[in-house]
């Protein structure tokens, strides 16, 4: 492709004096011509959007493409064009500046961070935008915007508002640190007999780890009434500790224990997709868990109701920067038989492959993410309840 162009390889342009890295689709005539990025239309916007926030385009950032050399007809960059760019220009370009901010305007941008870090099936621009990610991967925050020639050609109040607003969130996290998170296998207490789960559940069911509680179950499969089915290994955090074990379905005391937990008013609960863990607790224990506070999914959805979103491991990829700790045990969680509801999984498999450390681990970290995804999701939440308040 660079052969049949005026300006092949169009290296990153501006001083980047805020740590302020743009990164937009491919050159067009104007940049091909220049040899420089932004230098069109779409170009003209940009810098005067940013000068609405103070921001100065080639003097406070540095600018560069997803791909670097103008496609033939302005054709949306490929995959594999995207693949080399990455590697010859964007990632070099990353590693060399260590920008805080990286604002990725369109899919094909989107597609230059994303796919290494979140693999393929990521989505486009409309699922991610107006995110500001701490991506730890890049030690930056990356803040997916729609791009300037988009907003221009769809010329919608609408659009621009809310293209105006994303921006402006990007460049807030200039100086922003990241947020605080330990998640990571040391952050979850493994409880390994009968007597430490005891133990653990007294303390919780007496208010001594506070007063709310996440847990999450790991079982074969999604609906709990099949015949086969049960319950494998459960966990809680508390925020400040988290704890996970096999299922003790052998101890009378353990399991008379977790029903108290469930339904002690004076605990709250927390529980990514709330129904899941209801179900299972009312088909196996005969226990309906009392004092539900939060459903971190259906919270997701309220704060933002954009579809393929509100998953944990993506919400905690976008809050925390996390991504990856269910690489292992993903394709295990998935039902045998993909028609049927009721299929069992292959968690035991993983168990015999892996041990079950690596499942309480995995467990244990959706707990610990449920649990602070809640604590921001309530600040939100406040947030917004407020606004609407003044604004009747």
């Amino acid at each position: 492709m660079y052969k049949s162009v005026l300006s092949p390889k169009i290296l990153p342009y501006g001083k980047g004096q805020k740590g302020i890295l743009n990164i937009g689709e491919a050159p067009g005539e104007s940049e091909d011509r220049r040899g420089k990025p932004w230098q069109g239309k779409a170009g003209r916007r940009l810098q005067f959007e940013l000068s609405r926030l103070k921001i100065d385009l080639f003097e406070d950032c540095l600018n560069t493409n997803s791909v670097n050399c103008r496609p033939p007809n302005n054709n949306t960059p490929t995959g594999f064009e995207i693949d080399c760019c990455r590697a010859k220009i964007v990632n070099p370009a990353i590693q060399e500046y260590k920008p805080k901010v990286i604002i990725l305007y369109g899919s094909s941008a989107l597609d230059s961070i994303m796919r290494l870090i979140w693999g393929s099936g990521f989505g486009g621009i409309s699922k991610w935008r107006g995110f500001t990610i701490p991506c730890r991967q890049n030690n930056a925050w990356v803040c997916p915007v729609f791009h300037p020639s988009y907003v221009e050609r769809m010329d919608q109040q609408e659009i621009t508002t809310i293209w105006r607003q994303d921006l402006k969130r990007a460049i807030s996290r200039i100086n922003e640190p990241f947020p605080n998170v330990n998640g990571n296998e040391n952050s979850v207490t493994l409880l390994e007999d009968f007597e430490s789960i005891e133990s653990t559940l007294r303390r919780i069911i007496n208010g001594d780890e506070g007063n709310l509680v996440a847990f999450d179950y790991e079982t074969t499969g999604v609906k709990p009434q099949g015949k086969e089915h049960r319950i494998v290994a459960v966990s809680l955090s508390t925020g400040k500790n988290t704890y996970a074990f096999i299922w003790p379905k052998d101890s009378y005391r353990c399991l008379h224990l977790w029903k108290r937990f469930l339904k002690s008013n004076k605990i709250g609960k927390i529980a990514h997709n709330i129904k899941f863990e209801h179900a299972w607790s009312v088909v196996h224990l005969d226990t309906e868990p009392q004092n539900w506070v939060l459903d971190t999914m259906l919270a997701a959805h309220l704060i933002d109701n954009r579809t393929g979103i509100t998953g944990l491991k993506f919400q905690t990829y976008i809050n925390f920067g996390v991504v990856g700790y269910d690489s292992e045990i993903n394709p295990y969680l998935k039902g045998m038989d993909s028609k049927n509801a009721n299929s069992l999984n292959s968690i035991d498999k993983f168990i015999k492959y892996y041990g079950s450390r690596k499942l309480l681990v995995y467990c244990g970290l959706d707990s610990l993410f449920t649990f602070q995804l809640a604590q921001k999701q309530l600040d939100s939440l406040d947030r917004i309840y407020v606004s609407q308040i003044n604004n009747l």
